[in-house]
């Protein structure tokens, strides 16, 4: 199928399933994950009506968007890989979302980076609900503290939660676990499910499904 069948039907899969468990179904976000595909595969998208993407790596998001960008004035940027403090400038001045606020370094970082450009992106923290230790995120004991260090401490604009939940874990666990701490933390907004668990994670409340490969089909590369 094309990239426009692939976001149609997935649409309206998400649709769907919102509706059967009595949510409102435009609560529901679908970001087309862009990272590592060229240039006429997100053209394809843009061209289909989709306006939300995500990327991973700054530099990569750069090649693909900065002269794109301002042709659309509704697009909206998320970023959802980890962010290098090095890069955190450019990251405030394109995209719109920060989806991987993770440490107190790199969150005081924003919220000057932010101060400067006078831009208060909405952020979100990024939780390692499986406590890997070779994964980034803040453990889920220490959220409430880190929490308020970004609100009170670096002025940032905390929006939700994301997670990756564990390779060889069942997703849902962990996005029951991330929707009772946003539950706890009073934030509205939830970032889980990927291609092949989005399903599981809409009716534990995800408000951002973040969609790749079902949409533009396996990636080159990581």
């Amino acid at each position: 199928m094309s990239i426009q069948e692939n976001l149609k039907n997935i649409s309206s899969n998400i649709k769907k399933i919102a509706k059967q468990w009595g949510r409102n179904p435009d609560t529901v976000n679908l970001v087309a994950v862009s990272k590592v595909q060229p240039p006429e595969k997100i053209q394809s998208a843009l061209d289909a009506g989709h306006r939300l993407f995500g990327e991973n790596r700054v530099q990569e998001a750069q090649e693909h968007w900065a002269n794109i960008k301002p042709n659309y004035p509704d697009l909206k940027l998320h970023l959802i890989g980890p962010l290098q403090t090095n890069k955190v400038k450019d990251a405030v001045s394109l995209f719109d979302v920060i989806e991987t606020v993770d440490r107190q370094k790199l969150a005081r970082k924003l919220g000057a980076a932010m101060k400067d450009c006078d831009r208060a992106l909405p952020c979100f923290i990024q939780v390692n609900t499986g406590k890997e230790e070779q994964k980034a995120g803040i453990n889920p004991l220490e959220l409430p503290d880190f929490l308020e260090f970004c609100t009170k401490e670096c002025d940032l604009n905390i929006r939700g939660l994301m997670c990756i939940p564990p390779i060889d874990d069942l997703p849902a666990l962990h996005f029951a676990l991330l929707q009772k701490l946003a539950k706890a933390n009073n934030l509205p907004d939830l970032s889980m499910g990927m291609s092949g668990d989005y399903e599981r994670a809409i009716p534990l409340g995800a408000t951002y499904v973040r969609v790749g490969t079902a949409i533009f089909g396996e990636r080159k590369s990581d």
